[in-house]
């Protein structure tokens, strides 16, 4: 059997956002207030939503422990972290925050139990499925991150950058080419 806890989440987190800070760095600082389209968050405003994007998981099973979702107050939180979001932040700040912020959630993460994973947190009535595990749960913030990693490649391509990711890969390349 695979066993996947808590220090692999922790692991796989840290290289997700490890390689979002390295698109932060990348993109000029200028460019963060670049929006593709209209009715589309700027550069700096999605930089800032992935770093805020684990509070969701952290207030249900770090902060309140919930082991239902029946009465969670989720506009509230939404309201709060969307205008947390809107606020003005420079390239040093944004990627501050991103830093911070990762290390925190990956920190809690580093100190689950398989126990604690494997606990079921109910959904409220008629949602489908009517529960799910807490580690299906803070999965969901690497795989929401990695999303919007997606955009924010396909944004630094928009701008005339190669993403890191596709650089590292071409250089392999080369090297392979060459031996």
């Amino acid at each position: 059997m695979i066993h996947y806890g808590a220090k692999e989440l922790a692991e796989g987190f840290r290289t997700v956002r490890k390689n979002t800070i390295h698109i932060a760095e990348d993109i000029p600082e200028d460019q963060y207030g670049y929006r593709p389209a209209p009715d589309t968050r700027t550069v700096a405003q999605l930089l800032t939503h992935i770093a805020f994007s684990y509070k969701f998981q952290y207030q249900i099973h770090a902060k309140e422990r919930r082991t239902t979702l029946e009465g969670f107050d989720f506009p509230a939180l939404m309201q709060r972290l969307g205008a947390e979001e809107q606020q003005p932040r420079n390239k040093q700040q944004v990627q501050q925050m991103l830093r911070s912020n990762g290390e925190e959630w990956a920190g809690w993460l580093t100190g689950l139990s398989d126990d604690f994973l494997r606990e079921r947190v109910a959904m409220p009535a008629g949602m489908t499925p009517p529960a799910k595990s807490r580690l299906e749960m803070i999965l969901s913030v690497k795989e929401h991150e990695m999303h919007h990693r997606g955009q924010l490649m396909l944004i630094e391509r928009l701008l005339g950058i190669v993403p890191h990711l596709t650089r590292e890969m071409q250089e392999r390349i080369a090297a392979m080419q060459k031996s």
